[in-house]
């Protein structure tokens, strides 16, 4: 008896001894792609990461880590927080180690024996986000590949033994056609996040079917959501774009965790309407507590580059001279957005309608359009108008929203501007396109025009003009739009579609016209060749005399 007492003493030491002694990983990096990279390795070797968020962070995380503990410190070479963090780790009584890196992502991928590979850029933070608990469910290392760095990665992938390469999220194109010999799988639906992400949850659902799901808007890095115990689902930061809402509604998600509380509204909504419960990590125990009274802290979050997206209501107008209402909106950020509107109209007398978008429309980077609705007609006084407004950088990704009521301002103008969409022509060199527009009318016109839709890399992309045409009565005017094509998407886009705002007043074009055009190539710019052969010939006629001078001299 007493020898087994013995045993389980020593039984109880060993583990105490082990689970004391087990290392930990600290990341020392202000580049959020280092921070992501090894709280992904240390997944994947099933050793416990934190990171820290600032200098003073340095300290203040060692109180949640018993001393002795090993330490293995990933720093960045140019930006860490703290230089010689090792040092300070051990005068605080931690066997440390400091490795430095200049491109972690890459350089941990060499020390994991992995055979699985995703793929994503780095410009999209949030695909790093969605893809994560799946790499780590799938023992995947997630490496960041764009067209500047395509090479080294290739490099790397070619002396490892590589099972399966998925690609996720919008990809350089190089990068594609270098990787394409390792037959990679490919989830881009359309540039769609949200969309892209369910299928990736689908993909973490197959492997492992959890009952609970991290919610989030991809824009923050945190322990769990790098820990792969459950799938994470974005929702937006003012709405739950429908494929999000459809997917939980018909999955096997009965829990969402609600990481942080910028969301709470939108994960509010969650739990009324689609019928999941929805708890709030918002907070976790100080690790310096003052006082009797235990306290809590910010939780850990390490946030993502993003690309501001804001629109702004205008003003809305009611023309009595055409019974038509006009919404003008106003984008702030130079990044384009889709948005879709919807407006409940209040007039004397208890009258009400409602008008909106059918589809969403494209709004470009800092630019201010009129969008026209058909109303019926409303008596003299007061009108109110509800705007519902939702928007996001893709079709499907309208994640924010606008929603307040204004007052609607009561005009009676006539726009008789007319114009006519005549042609269109492609020049690939210049990489723009050249859109023909008549103005047929009796009036000057302002032209505003757009690509809509066309193929890039098989992603339907709009693209708007560089500023608005001011075109005179009987004139006529091209309108550039640039667009980078390569020769693939030159053979996608045979027919391209062209849309028109257009008006008598530059801030309300209430017009819209649209048409479609065989693409046609400019042909070949016949005076740059001549100037390029010219300016050739004379530095060969110069460099052929300076020889001449050179063989004279020699002579003489």
């Amino acid at each position: 008896m007493k020898k087994i007492y013995l045993m389980m003493l020593i039984f109880l030491f060993l583990l105490t001894k082990i689970a004391y002694s087990a290392g930990q990983i600290i990341i020392n990096s202000e580049d959020w792609r280092d921070v992501y990279s090894g709280m992904l390795y240390g997944s994947l070797t099933k050793t416990t990461a934190n990171f820290l968020v600032s200098a003073r962070h340095s300290r203040l995380i060692l109180n949640s880590i018993p001393k002795g503990t090993p330490l293995e410190v990933i720093s960045s070479k140019s930006r860490p927080f703290i230089v010689g963090y090792e040092s300070v780790l051990r005068n605080e009584g931690y066997p440390a180690t400091e490795n430095i890196y200049d491109n972690a992502n890459l350089e941990l991928a060499k020390k994991l024996n992995v055979t699985n590979f995703i793929i994503v850029d780095d410009s999209y933070g949030y695909n790093a986000i969605s893809v994560a608990p799946y790499a780590i469910v799938s023992n995947s290392y997630v490496l960041f590949a764009d067209r500047n760095n395509i090479r080294e990665i290739d490099s790397f992938l070619s002396g490892r033994t590589v099972n399966k390469i998925l690609i996720y999220g919008n990809i350089d194109r190089q990068v594609k056609n270098t990787l394409a010999k390792y037959n990679p799988e490919i989830i881009n639906k359309e540039g769609d996040r949200f969309a892209n992400n369910i299928e990736i949850v689908k993909k973490y659902q197959e492997i492992k079917h959890s009952k609970q799901a991290v919610l989030t808007n991809g824009e923050f890095i945190e322990k769990e959501i790098m820990s792969g115990l459950e799938p994470v689902i974005f929702i937006g930061s003012n709405n739950v774009p429908d494929i999000a809402k459809e997917y939980i509604q018909s999955s096997e998600i009965e829990i969402g965790i609600l990481i942080g509380n910028e969301l709470v509204g939108t994960a509010t909504y969650i739990r009324r309407n689609v019928g999941i419960s929805v708890f709030v990590k918002f907070a976790q125990g100080a690790r310096a507590p003052r006082g009797a009274i235990s306290q809590v802290e910010a939780l850990d979050m390490f946030y993502l580059p993003v690309y501001s997206l804001n629109i702004e209501l205008d003003s809305i107008k009611y023309n009595r001279a055409t019974n038509k209402l006009e919404v003008s909106i106003r984008n702030t950020e130079e990044q384009a957005v889709y948005l879709k509107g919807t407006y409940t109209i209040k007039g004397p007398g208890g009258l009400e309608q409602k008008v909106g978008d059918i589809e969403p429309v494209f709004l470009d980077g800092k630019e201010l359009r009129t969008f026209v609705y058909d109303v019926e007609p409303i008596p003299e006084g007061n009108i109110t108008a509800h705007a519902y407004i939702i928007y996001g950088e893709s079709k499907g990704s309208m994640e924010k929203v606008i929603d307040k009521t204004v007052i609607v301002e009561t005009v009676e103008i006539l726009d008789r501007c007319k114009i006519k969409l005549t042609g269109l022509k492609y020049d690939k060199r210049k990489g723009i396109f050249y859109i023909d527009i008549e103005n047929i009318g009796d009036v000057d016109c302002y032209v505003d025009v757009e690509i809509v839709d066309i193929l890039i890399d098989k992603i339907p992309q709009s693209f708007g003009a560089d500023d608005i045409a001011y075109i005179k009565a009987g004139k006529s005017k091209k309108q550039k739009v640039r667009v980078k094509l390569e020769e693939e998407d030159i053979e996608d886009n045979g027919i391209v579609k062209v849309r028109a705002y257009y008006g008598e007043r530059k801030d309300s074009l209430v017009k819209i016209i649209e048409a479609e055009f065989e693409l046609i190539l400019v042909g070949i710019d016949y005076l740059f060749y001549s100037l390029l052969i010219i300016i050739i010939i004379l530095i060969i006629l110069i460099l052929w005399k300076r020889k001449k001078k050179k063989e004279k001299h020699k002579h003489i």
